[in-house]
């Protein structure tokens, strides 16, 4: 059967029934019938005595547990208090006008959102939380907890703490269902990982909208951490784009008082040194590149250089992208066979492909090792020589002995 009222055990009406002892005023507590006597409005409240229906005059109703005669009654007086409760529904929250709830609120099934939820203290969800709009938490503590946010957003009070169980737990982040990345937590390490190999790791900072992108890391190109650029623009591991007029590709400082710090140390695959860029003044560096006897063998002083370094075509010229510029240097494969050292590159390369390449999944579909790489309109990409000049200087300085000792002969004959 259907009710309203306090309870489905008392109904709407009880009874109370109290025996009076000589000069009795006073009636509470529990009566013949076991309940103890309440009520909340001293209008819905009927007093008998001895069967007769007392006036509101003959008593008091005013404390809510108790009845007051005016006049005392006679020893054995059968008392009777009937309560009725008025229309109401215990402890409930309005719909249309809101309201507070004071103790805990458990929810066996999905809890589902569709204003801002703010949570002023710890959030402890055992099932899913879907929020068509915003969450707005202070704290959030997950631990096995599924947030689906796929039609809203979760915000995080900057005062606040997001508190992760670190037992090799993800945060999963999907599209459309899609996993696309996650973070993961162990008792050592923090890792981010993108899910598909195209998809890159972006970071930005505030600029009232979308936001500027600061650093990416192009997955595209195998991982290439891109300052500055919103992809790769070239082959570097890292790449700095910037802008020359207002800031520094890379600035190195050192806080050390003393010179003798390296900059920049360059290793081989097996981690010995191969060059370095040293800090050996306080106002200058060095560039050094591996030199030491012992890892020399072969060693020999007597050498032409003199017939070698009239083969080399020293010429003046301007670069293309310079057409207003004329500088003096070499054609790189015109230096390749007198001074090998000298030059990185053979003359007409073109980019190919290779194994790791392909094996890494940065080659398109169907390349093989050795095919040529290529451009946006479909042409081969040239792989350009290069000079280190530096490495002519031995050339230069033994060519000066030769002419010294053969000046030096001719002034004595």
């Amino acid at each position: 059967m259907a009710y309203i009222g306090v309870s489905p055990f008392n109904g709407v009406r009880r009874k109370h029934t109290y025996t009076a002892t000589s000069n009795q005023t006073s009636f509470s507590g529990a009566g013949t019938e076991g309940a103890t006597l309440s009520y909340t409005d001293s209008n819905f409240v009927d007093v008998y005595q001895n069967g007769v229906k007392l006036g509101e005059a003959d008593y008091t109703s005013t404390s809510g547990t108790a009845i007051v005669l005016a006049q005392g009654a006679s020893a054995d007086d059968l008392v009777e208090i009937i309560v009725f409760d008025i229309f109401s529904v215990s402890d409930t929250v309005s719909k249309s006008a809101g309201g507070t709830f004071d103790g805990n609120v458990t929810a066996a099934g999905t809890l589902a959102v569709t204003g801002n939820t703010t949570v002023g203290g710890t959030l402890g969800v055992t099932g899913v939380v879907t929020a068509n709009a915003g969450v707005v938490v202070d704290n959030i503590t997950i631990d096995g907890t599924q947030i689906d946010l796929s039609s809203g957003d979760l915000t995080i009070d900057v005062a606040g703490d997001i508190i992760l169980d670190a037992a090799g737990n993800e945060i999963k982040f999907q599209d459309n269902g899609t996993l696309i990345g996650f973070i993961t937590l162990d008792n050592t390490d923090l890792t981010i990982q993108s899910s598909a190999q195209d998809r890159d790791i972006i970071f930005k900072g505030d600029d009232g909208g979308s936001g500027i992108e600061a650093m990416r890391i192009d997955m595209s190109a195998g991982g290439n951490l891109c300052v500055g650029a919103a992809a790769s623009i070239g082959a570097g591991k890292l790449e700095a784009t910037f802008n020359g007029s207002s800031f520094n590709g890379i600035v190195l400082k050192t806080t050390r008082s003393a010179t003798g710090t390296n900059f920049i140390e360059f290793t081989n695959a097996a981690g010995d040194n191969a060059g370095r860029i040293n800090h050996d003044g306080t106002t200058t560096v060095a560039f050094t590149t591996s030199s030491d006897y012992r890892l020399k063998e072969n060693v020999s002083y007597s050498w032409d250089a003199t017939t070698r370094l009239k083969q080399l075509k020293p010429a003046r010229f301007n670069f293309i992208s310079q057409a207003d510029k004329t500088v003096d240097g070499f054609l790189a494969h015109e230096v390749s066979n007198i001074v090998p050292a000298a030059i990185i590159g053979t003359k007409d390369e073109i980019k190919k492909w290779n194994a790791d390449e392909i094996e890494d999944g940065l080659a398109p579909d169907g390349a093989s090792d050795g095919d040529n790489k290529l451009d946006a309109d479909g042409n081969a990409i040239p792989l350009m020589q290069g000079i280190d000049q530096s490495k002519l200087v031995p050339l230069l300085v033994k060519t000066i002995q030769e002419l010294e000792a053969r000046i030096t002969a001719l002034e004595n004959a």
